[in-house]
């Protein structure tokens, strides 16, 4: 990358901008789903929360036998990023109960767009 001087080579610096900024990574990362159902947000928070108990309990009785917190410390840590691992990204098992949106009412197009609000504000009072 960098020529004899210490100096970045222009041409590769300006590719790798390019394959950077280019649609290319941009639209791989629009293909990644971001959403999940409620039916998963509950199913994420109970492994959440069991995976932190199991481990909790485990490191304490662990700790308790050795005689060392560390290890109970480091294994509720442990317990934290598996959870996070399974629970944060929107894998397809949060997924599996779209909602079924209903269809937008069209607004007549013979009506004003003004909220209520603002023209009663335009109301004189005698």
């Amino acid at each position: 990358m960098f020529d004899e001087t210490g100096s970045v080579e222009p041409l590769r610096f300006v590719r790798l901008r390019l394959f950077i900024f280019s649609g290319n990574m941009l639209s791989m990362f629009k293909t990644i789903p971001t959403h999940m159902d409620y039916k998963g947000q509950k199913l994420a928070e109970q492994i959440f929360q069991g995976i932190i108990l199991i481990s909790a309990v485990i490191g304490f009785v662990y700790g308790l036998i050795i005689e060392q917190f560390g290890w109970t410390v480091y294994i509720v840590l442990a317990g934290f990023a598996v959870s996070c691992v399974l629970t944060l990204p929107p894998w397809p098992m949060y997924r599996q109960n779209p909602l079924s949106w209903q269809p937008a009412i069209p607004e007549p197009s013979g009506e004003s767009s003004q909220k209520p609000q603002e023209s009663l504000k335009k109301k004189k009072h005698k």
